[in-house]
């Protein structure tokens, strides 16, 4: 591979000479240097005995598929991206080729822009090296499956292929859409969030496509849209299965075609956007139902990444648990608060059908109440478990961080109504200082 200060080289695998020729002179006035190759086997032995900051191959070479050639590379050479030159329209095969380790694809004839854009996407890819530490910062964890989703994570953040990110609520999944853009090439670019669930229908092209000034009433002016506000970074689709019918056929036309119209234009604009996705939804359950287009389905779903429950890694509960109290405890301005070893063991007695976020709540509740700066058992309060019946339970139905916050919002209201609004006397009363309380204060957004 290439070092930092080195010309970056790429190698070119196509057996028109024409098209070489396009490529080579394209990439030199990018400042790339390259080297060709017609078929399979002249590639297999570049390959071998030089360094590689990307491979651009055809699909159908003389002697060979140029799958084959993609496979070949990962096994033989993991770090070197490769790009995969399709004929036009055949999203099936590059679907295909993303699905066995390719970088990205790019249609014939080829777009100069839209290559200029992969190629610098690849090399920049290749300078950076491993990405395991960003992953593991932030993704906190020991148990084998935590060990496994980071390394997956690292994988995938090195590809442009669409991720379905897959799991519970709480469990943590746009974070790890996060660290799959920041652990990438689009990194330097924006990740722009979207709840499919909360953007009311009769809005949600203009949300995503935007829109022309006068389009409709109330378009007093352009709007450019969530997808092109990605443009060279990410969009990540959170609760994708509750995207309607209609937008699900408009959305695979961006991914098929890499283009946007906004309502009320005339003319389609090209986009360079990943898209990474979310659900915890059955997505193969909605298809049986007719909920989800099968087509969509396949192109979101090129990778598909799970992340496990909290009850399935226990393990992990002590030092998530640390870590969401040291961040409780910056934001207050407090001291150090500590769990004691039975406390811990009361946590990883529960279910957490919440996971995560779950956790974080119960954690907050207990950090807000208490004063002494170490948590025991007593402190923890938690809904029916499932694997513990005589665990405590809040008595409701209601989602626990709604019940968790009423608990908290009438205790902290009831203790200002006597106190006259003396938030320094509402503390005492509560028995937490004037820093814990003016932190509930603020998160639960409560106007004294």
């Amino acid at each position: 591979m290439a070092g930092i200060n080195e010309t970056p080289r790429v190698l070119i695998v196509d057996d028109e000479p024409d098209l070489r020729d396009l490529l080579t002179l394209t990439l030199a006035k990018m400042g790339v240097e390259t080297v060709e190759a017609a078929d399979l086997s002249q590639a297999r032995r570049a390959l071998v005995s030089d360094h590689f900051g990307l491979v651009l191959t055809d699909m159908h070479l003389p002697d060979g598929n140029g799958l084959d050639y993609v496979r070949w590379i990962q096994e033989q050479a993991p770090n070197v991206p490769v790009a995969m030159i399709t004929a036009y329209g055949n999203m099936d095969t590059a679907v295909e080729a993303l699905k066995a380790g390719a970088f990205d694809f790019i249609a014939k004839p080829v777009d100069l822009t839209r290559l200029r854009t992969l190629v610098r996407d690849a090399l920049a890819l290749a300078k950076e090296g491993s990405t395991d530490t960003t992953a593991a910062s932030q993704l906190l964890g020991d148990s084998p499956q935590m060990h496994e989703l980071r390394a997956i994570i690292n994988r995938v953040a090195r590809s442009q292929a669409p991720v379905l990110i897959t799991g519970e609520s709480g469990t943590g999944k746009e974070l790890v859409a996060r660290l799959i853009h920041s652990s990438g090439p689009r990194a330097a670019h924006a990740f722009v969030p979207v709840n499919c669930g909360a953007i009311p229908s009769e809005l949600m092209e203009s949300e995503l496509f935007g829109h022309k000034r006068g389009s409709f009433t109330g378009a007093h002016a352009d709007r450019r849209g969530l997808i092109r506000s990605a443009e060279g970074g990410t969009l990540f689709l959170d609760e994708i299965g509750e995207l309607p019918i209609p937008m699900q056929v408009k959305l695979l036309r961006v991914i098929q075609e890499r283009t946007v119209r906004a309502v009320g234009a005339t003319e389609e604009t090209p986009v360079d956007v990943r898209f990474v996705s979310a659900t915890h939804q059955d997505l193969q359950k909605a298809l049986v139902e007719s909920r989800f287009r099968e087509d969509l389905f396949y192109r979101i779903n090129v990778i598909d990444l799970h992340v496990p429950a909290l009850r399935e890694r226990t393990g992990d509960i002590a030092v998530l648990a640390e870590a969401l109290l040291a961040r409780m405890c910056k934001a207050a301005g407090t001291g150090p608060v500590t769990l004691t070893p039975e406390a811990v063991k009361r946590l990883q007695s529960h279910d957490f059908p919440g996971n995560v976020r779950e956790l974080e709540n119960v954690l907050e509740r207990a950090f807000a109440l208490n004063d002494s700066g170490v948590l025991n058992a007593e402190d923890i309060r938690l809904r029916r478990s499932q694997r513990r019946p005589e665990a405590d339970s809040v008595g409701s139905d209601e989602p626990l961080p709604d019940v968790l916050h009423d608990v908290e919002r009438q205790a902290i209201q009831k203790a200002l109504r006597e106190t006259n609004g003396n938030r320094t006397a509402a503390a005492r009363l509560l028995g937490m200082t004037f820093r814990q309380l003016r932190y509930r204060l603020e998160k639960l957004d409560i106007k004294p």
